[in-house]
């Protein structure tokens, strides 16, 4: 296996040279990385104390938070605990969060003039917090969908892709539903990418063909075991997960990507919030802050993901599709 110091650096190469692509749709629960440098290579940091990008309050910002919250100082935020790098993961301490999603979202509340208060839980239990209105926001590498939309407001700050991942030299490439006809897909429970393959399962049904054999497991790690065994045929997941996972491990490569949105739609991941919390216009605002002062540039060149940016914080923008029952 390949060192995290030289699969940080090939990421940075990629990055510069526009091969690693946007971030997947981000729902699944994965095992946390364990860093095993404190440095890598290009200067990404996997150390506990990070150097952060941080950028000033803007009064202006901060005036269009709930009086509550601004009173408080404290932006409380659900992240999922498990996630795999660069999303959100530990450091070499095994404690302290860092990632993408952490950077971005302490940008957020430096804007808003807030201290972050991070809450590592699992995928179910973010939505449960916002639910009852434990955390502010939630950012966890979560796709925009009509149905979350329901319970949710969004502020969009990043793109979101996902991959097919099948063991190295399998020779099989995934364009569209028919690629996964009769074979064997492994995908998080609950997931965007769930819903895609479902439906693609059922496009092959109704056109003759064999439906997709969706299998699940309670780990990465089981998911990654299953495709060496031959047990599944790939497994579909966040795009820059896989694309770190085919770096770090070697023994995989990425066969299809798409929208985290499905077909003809263009995936968001975004901030998100109870429904009318009175919090989403003040995260859009401050997304665009970061974004045109070139802090939001810098944390996403940082991590390798430069290609996921945006130039503008959408609120409840399209999503993903509901599912046709």
């Amino acid at each position: 296996m390949k060192t995290r110091r030289t699969v940080l650096a090939a990421l940075a190469s990629l990055a510069a040279l526009g091969v690693l692509t946007a971030c997947g749709s981000g729902d699944a629960a994965l095992d946390a990385a364990k860093p095993e440098a404190k440095k890598a290579a290009n200067g990404i940091n996997l150390s506990p104390e990070q150097n952060r990008v941080h950028t000033p309050k803007v009064d202006a910002l901060a005036a269009k938070l709930p009086e509550a919250v601004r009173k408080r100082g404290t932006l409380i935020l659900g992240v999922s605990a498990t996630s795999n790098p660069p999303l959100a993961f530990h450091a070499t301490d095994d404690k302290t969060l860092i990632g993408v999603e952490v950077d971005l979202a302490t940008l957020v509340a430096d804007a808003l003039g807030l201290k972050p208060e991070f809450n590592p839980v699992s995928w179910e239990n973010l939505f449960v917090g916002l639910d009852s209105g434990k955390y502010d926001a939630v950012f966890s590498n979560v796709t925009v969908t009509e149905e979350r939309k329901d319970k949710y407001d969004f502020a969009t700050y990043r793109l979101d892709d996902l991959a097919f991942e099948a063991k190295k030299g399998s020779g099989w490439t995934v364009k569209g539903p028919e690629d996964v006809a009769g074979k064997a897909i492994a995908v998080g429970s609950g997931t965007n990418q769930e819903k895609i393959l479902v439906d693609w399962s059922a496009q092959n049904e109704k056109a003759g063909r064999k439906p997709v054999d969706i299998k699940y497991y309670q780990n990465t790690s089981d998911y990654y075991l299953a495709l060496q065994s031959g047990r599944i045929d790939g497994y579909l997941g966040p795009n820059p997960v896989a694309a770190y996972h085919v770096l770090s491990a070697g023994q995989t490569e990425i066969v299809g990507k798409f929208s985290g949105a499905g077909a003809g739609l263009q995936g968001k991941i975004a901030a998100t919030t109870k429904k009318d919390s009175g919090l989403v216009a003040a995260y859009a605002a401050a997304i665009d802050h970061i974004v045109e002062n070139g802090t939001y540039a810098q944390v996403l060149k940082r991590w390798g993901l430069d290609s996921e940016s945006v130039t503008k914080s959408e609120i409840n923008p399209p999503g993903l599709p509901r599912t046709k029952n």
